[in-house]
Parts: structure tokens; C-alpha cells; sequence
């Protein structure tokens, strides 16, 4: 079943690799689902620093995914393939995806999809997937998050930075950030970071020293960070590297490691199998929609543009200026 007004939809490519005017309208055919998949017209389509990533020819989706960017929407589903069982035609939904969100119809795993929470609007829900598939997969199943301990995220004013401070807030760890600039820093303690620190002006790992050393970092940055994270860690302490922005070598004293028994680990999202993702998803709707639920966490939406400004959108998330997220508005693209 299907309300599709067409075969074909509007849609954003990427013509060749470089800055964003190389997003540009195309119209593609709706796509089709197969065993376990949905189909999903598309409200609001989140932008995320890994389309700007693809976008610039430095990040390939998979061998099976949509070549077009975008990594979550929210939307309605319009078509169901055989063997799904969880949603049905009509249903609101906001979903991680593989790839395909900069369009006016998307394709996702079924289990990769979550229920828009109630009371929220579609563009806020187009904001959580994959935000908060990133940080719960990050700092709580792979780095072990645990109730008084000492958290610290690096751009603490990022979509990834909002969202870690407010999941590990309510888990009810001390939450420490980043930021560059003292405006950037207050955003992060009105969202429940004990401290904030402007890297400008303040060395982090001066501050976190004092405090006994971070239990858990969560980095984005990597280059330069890489070794001043190792000190900024309490024994025991641990690491997850989610993206490199200064690039991903740096020269690293191993014996600090061992003695103080450190952990560094990391991740990528994307590449992760449909089942590690269906995971995360359970655990999401499971310990975080209620925290959505009970106001513990809240989108911080930094901007709005419509589908064919695509290049705009990625000119701000680009930009040092934006706090939180970026969408785009598809419908009646």
C-alpha cells in the first residue's frame, strides 16, 4: 500500500566532489522497499557534519545505501516492504539512515525508525536520530557511562555536544565541555554542564586535572587533542573518538596507557550492521524518548532551510557560528 503521488520525487545530489554548490535538485524515482524496509515521506531532513563530509568527496556511503546525503528524517510512512511488522501506513516516524535524507522520499530499515515522541513537532523529531543514536552508542555501550562520574565532550555547543550533555546529565554523571567562546560556554551550562571551558582562553586540561581528571571523554576533534585527552583522563579513564576534525595521527606515549590503565576506543556509525543499529534503537526508545518524555532532553535548533537551499544548510553547519542543529523542510520541496 501506498499514498505516493508519483513515481518520481525531488531530490539533492551530489554532482562532484567539493564545496557546497555542487548540492543541486535532481528528480529521482521514489524508491522501493525491500524485505524489513520503509518507505518514509519526508518532513524535515537533518544536516549533519558527515554530509558535508561526503558532500566534499571524503566520506563514501555504503556499497548498499542511497549515494544522495542525509542521515535522518522524520516523516510519515507511506509504504511498507514484505515482513515488516513494526509500522504501518500513515504512522509518524523519525529514523537514522543510511544515506537518501536530502529527498522527498527516504528508505530505512524498519527498526531503525522510532516513534516522533508525543508533543513533539516533526522538524524538532527530524533533530534526535542520528544525534542521539551517536552519543548513546558512544558514551553508554561503548564507553560504559556510569552514574557520579566525570564526562567531558569537546564542542559542547555541536549537535553531537547538546545532546551528550543533556543524555549524560540525566544519567547523572558531572558533565564537563568545550566550547570556543564564552557565549558557546554559557549555552553549555544552561544545558547542565557543571562547567564549561572556552578553549580559547582555557586549557581543559588544566581544569580537569584539578578536578581529579575526566572519567570519560567523548572527542570529535582528535589531532592535537589526542595526547592532551590522555592526560586530561583520570586512572582508569577512557576515551571514545568519534570523528578527527584536526586529523586522525598524533604521537601518543603508550607507557602513560599502560600504567594508568587507560582505554582508547571509537566508532563510526554508518558502516554498523542493521542489526548493532536495531540495538541502539531499542535502547534508545527504551532510556531516552522517556528522557524526552520528562523534558531531560530537548532539541537545541540552531537553523531552518528549505530543501533547494541545501548549499546554505551546509555553508552554516560548516560555518563556527551555529549552535545545535540544522534542518531542512522537504515537504512541498
Amino acid at each position: 500500500m501506498t499514498d505516493k503521488l508519483s513515481d518520481s520525487m525531488q531530490a539533492i545530489e551530489i554532482v562532484a566532489p567539493g564545496g557546497p554548490d555542487v548540492l543541486q535538485p535532481c528528480s529521482l524515482p521514489v524508491p522501493v522497499p525491500g524485505h524489513g524496509q520503509i518507505v518514509i515521506r519526508v518532513a524535515y531532513a537533518g544536516v549533519n557534519r558527515p554530509d558535508a563530509l561526503q558532500r566534499a568527496g571524503a566520506y563514501a556511503p555504503p556499497a548498499n545505501a542511497s549515494p544522495l546525503p542525509g542521515l535522518e528524517c522524520s516523516g510519515t510512512v507511506v509504504e511498507t516492504g514484505p515482513g515488516v511488522t513494526r509500522w504501518k501506513i500513515g504512522e509518524k516516524v523519525c529514523a537514522l539512515l543510511p544515506g537518501g535524507g536530502y529527498a522527498e522520499y527516504a528508505l530505512c530499515h524498519e527498526t531503525h525508525a522510532l516513534p516522533v515522541p508525543a508533543g513533539m513537532s516533526m522538524k524538532m523529531a527530524a533533530c534526535l536520530p542520528e544525534t542521539c543514536f551517536t552519543v548513546w552508542s558512544n558514551i553508554v555501550m561503548r564507553g560504559g557511562l556510569r552514574a557520579g562520574e566525570k564526562f567531558l565532550v569537546h564542542g559542547g555547543t555541536s549537535g553531537i555536544g547538546t545532546t551528550a550533555i543533556q543524555i549524560a546529565k540525566a544519567l547523572g554523571a558531572r558533565v564537563f565541555a568545550t566550547a570556543g567562546s564564552d557565549e558557546k560556554a554559557r549555552v553549555c551550562t544552561d544545558l547542565g554542564a557543571e562547567a564549561a571551558f572556552n578553549y580559547r582562553t582555557r586549557d581543559f586540561v588544566t581544569e580537569l586535572r584539578k578536578l581529579g581528571g575526566a572519567d570519560l571523554i567523548l572527542d570529535m576533534v582528535g589531532g592535537s587533542y589526542i595526547p592532551r585527552n590522555i592526560k586530561a583522563l583520570a586512572d582508569e579513564g577512557r576515551i571514545v573518538q568519534i570523528a578527527f576534525l584536526q586529523g586522525a595521527k598524533a604521537e601518543v606515549n603508550f607507557a602513560e596507557v599502560m600504567m594508568r590503565r587507560l582505554t582508547i576506543t571509537g566508532s563510526t556509525l554508518r558502516p554498523q550492521s542493521d542489526i548493532a543499529k536495531a540495538q541502539i534503537a531499542r535502547d534508545l526508545e527504551r532510556e531516552v524518548w522517556p528522557m524526552i518524555a520528562r523534558g531531560a532532553l530537548k532539541v537545541v535548533l540552531d537553523s531552518e532551510f528549505t530543501l533547494r537551499d541545501a548549499a546554505k544548510a551546509h555553508e552554516r553547519i560548516e560555518s563556527p557560528g551555529h549552535i545545535g542543529k540544522i534542518v531542512m523542510k522537504v515537504e512541498n520541496a
